[in-house]
């Protein structure tokens, strides 16, 4: 379906997704309602938000499941993504812009499917330390949530990739694993023959946080295109409240540089936030970073959007003054070369009038759904390469 989603800039709309079942213990599922009493709405609403909580899903929680080696606990994963995805479709629909707070990375797949509801085009900023790129052939723990991304791309299990109808959910060229510190040998080598991108986290050091970031939204065509952001918690070096936390890595503050430019991109879709396990959190203060790592970045995109909109009506009458007078100049300069008339009547010419010149910046002073057929198109015949690879548990 293609309908037009003008965003309110000021919306959010908040989706609890309290699951563990993808993880290889119980704890994530407890992450909603211990950032909700981090004071995350309180810091949104500060940072200028009007939020609304659409509440949680029924809980689904990890069981051992000795059954399935290679993919374990499906079912209850499945019935996880089955019940967000409509609450992601009504919160697109809605023109907030949703936040998903989840355990496990698994609901990447209802959040990009619900998006798809109403966008043609959707990449992925993939923020993890893991790239999640096993498969239940390559799996050393048959742990779902190491091999999202390959679900995702249309490579993983097969009850996962058929969750969308008409796979990928992402076209590879369009999604971006960003601040990878850990991979299995067979994601590194997977990683040597495909298409998507990864910026590892001795990259992402290595070229200053905001720039890599900068870099990886023009790599999936990110700041033309709708894009969601996936925000696994793990990704913080030394961050102790998570199932696998990790030395080396992104520091705490090159996070916060990167997700400030993920976030006020205007393309942005949907934020979700996983891996945050509460039980390892008995004093609740990784909760309050997380929770100021959200608002920081989240008042930022306000106060961007917010300039954005400010400057939007000036560019467009500079353009249209300019235009015109270009055109009024154009026709100056050919009445005076012509010849003079033979006879004593004058050609009158009236130059356009400044309101009818118009500049494509004013097609951009609101945020739109899709993008035209031309550019859908050309995007989905291109076959971009990605130029870099490096470590992953699961």
């Amino acid at each position: 379906m293609a309908v037009k989603i003008v965003r309110q800039p000021n919306k959010i709309a908040l989706l609890g997704a309290p699951t563990s079942a993808a993880a290889m213990s119980a704890g994530h599922e407890g992450a909603p309602a211990a950032l909700r009493s981090a004071g995350l709405i309180d810091r949104l609403r500060t940072a200028g938000y009007e939020v609304s909580d659409l509440g949680d899903d029924p809980p689904q929680l990890y069981k051992p499941d000795d059954e399935s080696p290679r993919a374990r606990n499906l079912p209850r994963v499945i019935a996880a993504l089955e019940a967000l995805k409509p609450r992601v479709e009504q919160a697109v629909k809605s023109t907030a812009l949703p936040i998903i707070l989840s355990g496990d990375c698994s609901v990447a797949l209802a959040t990009v499917a619900g998006a798809r509801r109403y966008f043609r085009n959707v990449s992925m900023i993939y923020l993890d330390r893991d790239a999640d790129l096993n498969t239940p052939a390559t799996t050393p723990s048959g742990c779902v949530d190491g091999m999202v991304v390959s679900h995702l791309t249309g490579t993983g299990a097969a009850e996962m990739v058929r969750f969308w109808g008409e796979p990928p959910l992402v076209r590879e060229p369009d999604l971006a694993l960003f601040g990878v510190a850990r991979l299995d040998p067979a994601e590194e080598q997977l990683l040597g023959k495909s298409p998507l991108r990864c910026f590892h986290a001795a990259d992402v050091q290595r070229m200053g946080a905001a720039a890599a970031a900068q870099a990886a939204v023009e790599r999936i065509h990110a700041n033309g295109y709708e894009f969601i952001l996936h925000f696994d918690v793990d990704v913080i070096a030394d961050f102790q409240a998570t199932n696998y936390p990790g030395a080396g890595g992104l520091a705490l503050d090159e996070v916060r540089q990167a997700l400030e430019v993920f976030v006020t991109q205007k393309h942005l879709a949907a934020i979700e936030v996983t891996a945050y396990n509460p039980t390892k959190d008995t004093d609740a203060n990784a909760a309050k970073v997380i929770v100021e790592l959200l608002g920081g970045a989240l008042e930022k995109r306000l106060e961007a959007l917010k300039a954005a909109a400010e400057v939007a009506p000036a560019k467009v009458a500079a353009s249209a003054a300019s235009a015109s007078q270009s055109a009024a100049a154009s026709i100056d300069k050919e009445t005076s070369a012509a010849p003079e008339p033979a006879d004593t009547h004058t050609a009158t010419v009236t130059p356009p009038v400044a309101g009818e010149a118009w500049s494509s910046d004013s097609l951009q002073t609101e945020t739109e759904s899709d993008s035209t057929t031309e550019e859908a198109d050309a995007r989905e015949s291109s076959g971009e390469s990605s130029e870099e690879q490096e470590e992953s548990p699961s």
